[in-house]
């Protein structure tokens, strides 16, 4: 019988497309861990991947210099994202610049986590919104820039 931790490894070995329980057109507004506001709305125009992640989640840390590159690389597309976990905010900051994240980090409360989005079942978990706001694809899993990069694509195709 498989253990639990195979069924963990199992689960998070591939991206996965899961159903949209996430609004149709997603709002949130927060604050940066750098003191900014970030919100869906204001970067309308844009591919926007919203990527959930924590601080102990192993493939969560793995995929963020994959994020970093496709937010730098892409004018057309940017990254933001949501630290989901109940961690003092300075030690978040330091996790952080010690991965010498770019892209903008926002602090979501785990017992109240934004209203347009589905609770993460797993981590990471990542939606990719095109330039009107819509929600057009969510992976469950880690992700490569490739699966982004064909999302968009697709998504795109007339």
């Amino acid at each position: 019988m498989p253990t639990m931790r195979l069924w963990l490894l199992l689960l998070f070995s591939f991206a996965t497309p899961v159903l949209a329980a996430t609004a149709e057109r997603p709002s949130f507004a927060g604050t940066t861990l750098d003191g900014k506001a970030f919100s869906i709305e204001g970067h309308r125009g844009q591919w926007l991947v919203v990527n959930f992640w924590a601080t102990w989640c192993g493939p969560c840390i793995k995929e963020m210099p994959i994020l970093d590159e496709l937010d730098r690389e892409r004018a057309d597309v940017t990254v933001v994202g949501l630290a989901f976990e109940d961690t003092p905010v300075e030690e978040l900051r330091s996790f952080v610049s010690e991965r010498a994240v770019s892209y903008p980090i926002v602090q979501v409360d785990v017992y109240a986590p934004p209203a347009d989005f589905e609770v993460p079942k797993g981590l990471p978990l990542t939606h990719l919104i095109d330039p009107e706001g819509k929600l057009r694809q969510s992976f469950l899993g880690p992700i490569t820039k490739a699966d982004l990069e064909r999302a968009i694509s697709a998504a795109k195709a007339p």
